[in-house]
């Protein structure tokens, strides 16, 4: 079955064109007529596709024995998500960190789990919290970060009064406790 045959595609089509009927807009003018299409595919594909990934399947069959004593970060990950209060998009970067115990993910593996969290309908913070809790629950970690640095549309449509920065941070376990590793997360 392709996902133009999925029973959720064709109620948000038709949710979208009430919504633009509602708006008193001709769904006949040629800048309209695919747009509940259009919608539909951007929504499915980028904003509700984490909803269908499984962070312990993406986190899972790690390399186990070689746990590194040291930090593992990757800094740079590009995220999108949607508002949940707006409906309205964001983006930005993420830095993920963990300290390993006995298990390693791979680096586009951390990626991945950025993008199963803000592939959602969901609060940045609320994302980098789950990111940062995936890490210590299947990796078993013995500490894990994630900060989020990202611009939100919400802040920048009225009057265009703020076009400001929002940056989420969340830790556990060691990176909480231990200076070190704290400067090493926010360094550069």
């Amino acid at each position: 079955m392709s996902d133009r045959d999925l029973p959720e595609r064709a109620a948000i089509e038709a949710s979208l064109r009430e919504l633009l009927r509602a708006c008193r807009l001709d769904l006949d003018h040629k800048d309209l007529r695919k747009t509940p299409r259009r919608v539909a595919d951007t929504w499915l594909n980028e904003f509700l596709s984490g909803f269908a990934m499984d962070p312990a399947q993406i986190l899972g069959d790690p390399v186990e024995g070689e746990g590194a004593t040291e930090l593992v970060i990757v800094r740079g990950i590009p995220y999108h998500g949607l508002c949940p209060h707006h409906l309205l998009p964001y983006t930005g970067v993420a830095t993920v960190a963990y300290l390993p115990a006995d298990k390693l993910a791979g680096f586009g593996r951390l990626a991945d789990l950025v993008r199963c969290y803000t592939r959602r309908l969901t609060l940045q913070e609320r994302a980098g919290s789950e990111i940062a809790d995936a890490l210590m629950e299947h990796l078993s970690a013995r500490g894990a970060g994630c900060m989020m640095r990202g611009h939100h549309t919400c802040l920048s449509i009225p009057d265009n009064k703020h076009s400001t920065e929002v940056v989420t941070c969340t830790l556990r376990g060691a990176l909480e406790h231990r200076p070190d590793l704290r400067t090493q997360f926010f360094a550069n």
